[in-house]
């Protein structure tokens, strides 16, 4: 009985090793979860992908061990995890690279190429940090968010005219991100932050531009 139960935890990579290298993705996915946090969680229009990390990193990695150690086992999970189908809502295309960048950490650590890895983390976090110094400091102006909501129905009737309203009055205005839900269509701005600006005359004169239709604004 003894020696069944050895056999059991002998396997090809190790068990040692195998702790080692989900212990390291679990590593990596810490900081994909901090470095979303720092650049990107801040912006609230994400589905907070994020909150999956910290068991995904591992998971894609112990999956990628199985697949390694025995081809037929790893060929049988992957066939039983197709008739799984996720429904994870992706708002925003840069979560996107968050996702792929925890994918890569993890096949890295499965994989045991831990300076790609750290490589590969580097360049994310330089890349990331330039952009932020460039939005923030080079251009010496913050960035806002504009969340418009309308009514389905209505949106084709007032689109244009909203549209020429807001590029009028916000500077440097760029939609973000466009979603429908429960009849409704949320359009995301992003804006140039222009200090003592009367939001409130801003809102009474979107409110008479779209009549009798419902319009929600919510400002950053």
């Amino acid at each position: 009985m003894l020696e069944e139960i050895n056999n059991l935890f002998e396997a090809p990579l190790g068990i040692w090793e195998a702790i080692i290298r989900i212990g390291l993705s679990l590593i990596a996915s810490i900081i994909a979860y901090f470095l979303y946090q720092i650049f990107y969680g801040s912006k609230h229009i994400g589905a907070g992908v994020n909150r999956t990390f910290l068991v995904g990193g591992p998971a894609i990695t112990m999956l990628f061990l199985v697949i390694q150690t025995s081809i037929p086992l790893g060929v049988g999970l992957l066939g039983a995890l197709s008739f799984v189908r996720f429904r994870t809502p992706i708002k925003d295309p840069a979560e996107i690279g968050f996702l792929l960048l925890l994918i890569a950490a993890s096949i890295g650590a499965a994989t045991g190429n831990l300076l790609a890895v750290a490589i590969l983390y580097g360049i994310v976090f330089l890349t990331l940090l330039i952009q932020r110094l460039f939005s923030n400091r080079i251009t010496l102006f913050g960035r806002g968010h504009l969340m418009v909501y309308v009514d389905s129905a209505s949106f084709p009737a007032i689109e244009k005219k909203m549209t020429a309203f807001l590029q009028e009055h916000l500077r440097g205005l760029s939609l973000e991100t466009m979603s429908t839900l429960d009849n409704r269509i949320g359009l995301n701005y992003q804006y140039r932050r222009q200090s003592g600006y009367d939001w409130a005359s801003f809102i009474n004169e979107l409110n008479q531009l779209a009549g009798a239709t419902k319009v929600e604004v919510f400002i950053d």
